[in-house]
């Protein structure tokens, strides 16, 4: 009787560390996947190629058959064209944010314009070495 009870307790911790083991790679995953569709939301945003207004945005999609919520709040900076964006995860029909990432969007430039300052110029007498 005593070993069926010793059995039982510690059938009972086996169960429960499997448990919380398996929440915890549950929650890694969340995150990841959370992680992720922030950092593709960003790179939307930036790829726009116009300066994002001061607001709130927010919609659904579906990633790795879970539907997700997502929330872009951009924001000043206090430097006149540059914006902070935070784009905050959740799975839909919950209050509670797996994952927020947070960017920086300055003024769009000509493609290729941060490429000039290192190629060499002319002098007005000729090429340069």
């Amino acid at each position: 009787m005593v070993a069926l009870t010793i059995v039982a307790f510690a059938l009972t911790a086996v169960a429960s560390s499997m448990s919380q083991m398996i929440d915890a790679a549950n929650s890694m995953r969340d995150r990841t996947y959370a992680s992720w569709i922030a950092q593709n939301k960003l790179a939307e945003i930036r790829l726009e190629g116009t300066m994002p207004e001061v607001r709130t945005t927010s919609g659904e999609l579906e990633y790795a058959r879970t539907n997700w919520a997502w929330s872009a709040v951009v924001s000043e900076t206090g430097i006149e064209s540059f914006r902070r964006i935070d784009v905050s995860i959740t799975h839909v029909d919950s209050d509670y944010v797996i994952r927020t990432v947070t960017g920086f969007i300055g003024e769009p430039v000509r493609p290729g314009l941060a490429n000039e300052a290192w190629r060499p110029t002319q002098a007005p007498g000729g090429p340069t070495s």
